[in-house]
């Protein structure tokens, strides 16, 4: 019986191999969010074309392999690009108090932005603290390879 769904079991595995996802919060909502995926979000500051990373990633799936940030993963972000801006649809709002006469009507369109995921993955380390730890290493040590200084010395001086 099995030998009759061997080939869909072998689909399936196949298609697992490779992906990858994250969660992030852009603008204050939070979104699941794979590369070349395309998502409508709040409208971003930046022009159309401008690329924009987001360093707020919740949590990442890498096959399999999840992990979970506290709150944030540190070193990671994703990368998109700003496809367009536009305007969402119209939402109605109606209001009426029954047998006073009372409605009114209004409506609203949220300003919304289209984003491309180009990437997903770790921030490139940056060199300055490293060269920061360095100097704080060697100021710490000028100090211990100078003479500690004398009670004599104290009193001539």
């Amino acid at each position: 019986m099995i030998a009759k769904y061997k080939k869909f079991f072998t689909f399936a595995a196949l298609k697992i191999t490779a992906y990858m996802y994250a969660i992030v919060e852009i603008a204050g909502h939070q979104y699941k969010v794979q590369k070349d995926q395309q998502i409508y979000v709040n409208r971003l500051e930046g022009k159309e074309g401008d690329k924009v990373s987001f360093e707020k990633v919740l949590l990442t799936d890498k096959s399999g392999k999840v992990e979970v940030g506290a709150p944030v993963i540190k070193g990671f972000k994703v990368d998109a690009k700003i496809v367009s801006h536009l305007k969402a649809d119209k939402v109605i709002v109606f209001k009426k108090k029954r047998r006073k006469g009372y409605k009114v009507k209004n409506g609203h369109r949220q300003a919304i932005s289209l984003i491309e995921i180009t990437g997903i993955g770790g921030a490139a380390k940056k060199a300055a603290p490293k060269a920061k730890a360095q100097k704080a290493e060697v100021k710490k040590e000028a100090p211990a390879k100078a003479a500690p200084k004398t009670e004599e010395t104290k009193t001539e001086a």
